[in-house]
């Protein structure tokens, strides 16, 4: 048994999120952020059984809640709200005695853009303490800017921002992963190529971004692999997320110095 608690990280019912916590001393901690095209019906519990698996492997998760579009959602409300669910992670690890543990962002859909959005935020930054290993993006909306021109899924990126890329520039810019780069840590780009909810090619696209701007990366596209097939902890596709995800967790820890636990038998 995992040790499991929920926590608020702001103001809003909205800003919770749950902690797993494996025995001993975590390899690292994953930052879990659902999909949904940012949209209040979506929430965290489709990520749980990710969040449940990753522990299994020493990970501490911390799947996360954030506000969405139809409960006070946008640009910048739910980019703010995950940097300050990444800072409240920092803190209540330390609180248990966990210091420097690496730490990898993970999302889904909607998720993985704000995974991209936020590991580029927090470089940009220059927080000097980070301890950031790297960030995956799981069938990921990796360009806003694309998703409002193509208005997938019903326009879902132009009511997250608010309207369109001519007239919101600035908010795009804020707000959009290729605007970002370079990210300056490893990233993992896993996409299904039978996705009809996302296109395949918002990742494409992204890797060749990513790697022109300096960027050291992987892009998976999968033959027979679906939107949601990528999340379930069952799949191969979703395994191999999560054996990335430990390797660069454990790279992390070793080139800190610190000597990670072995991962928990599954």
């Amino acid at each position: 048994m995992n040790d499991f608690s929920t926590h608020s990280y702001g103001q809003s019912p909205e800003c919770v999120a749950d902690l797993r916590l494996p025995a001993g001393e975590p390899l690292g901690a994953v930052v879990v952020l659902h999909g949904g095209y940012w949209r209040a019906r979506y929430r965290r519990d489709l990520m749980e059984p990710l969040a449940d698996a990753l522990v299994t492997l020493g990970l501490a998760t911390w799947n996360v809640e954030y506000r969405r579009v139809g409960c006070g959602g946008g640009v910048p409300q739910t980019l703010d709200d995950v940097a300050a669910a990444i800072d409240s992670l920092a803190t209540l690890l330390a609180e248990r005695g966990h210091h420097g543990v690496p730490l990898v962002l993970l999302g889904h859909s909607a998720g993985g853009h704000l995974a991209l959005t936020a590991a580029g935020r927090h470089t940009h930054r220059g927080d000097p303490s980070s301890a950031l290993a790297g960030v995956v993006s799981l069938g990921g909306l990796c360009d806003l800017e694309e998703a409002a021109r193509l208005r997938l899924s019903n326009g879902a990126a132009l009511d997250f921002v608010g309207g369109g890329p001519d007239a919101l520039p600035d908010l795009y810019t804020e707000a959009s992963p290729p605007h970002l780069l370079p990210l300056r840590v490893p990233y993992l780009l896993l996409h299904g190529l039978q996705d009809d909810s996302v296109p395949w090619q918002l990742s494409a696209q992204f890797h060749e971004l990513a790697r022109a701007a300096g960027d050291t990366g992987e892009l998976e596209l999968l033959e027979g692999v679906d939107h949601f097939e990528p999340i379930d902890p069952r799949t191969p596709s979703n395994r191999r997320a999560q054996s990335w995800v430990a390797a660069i967790a454990r790279d992390k820890a070793g080139s800190a110095g610190v000597t990670p636990p072995p991962p928990e038998p599954r």
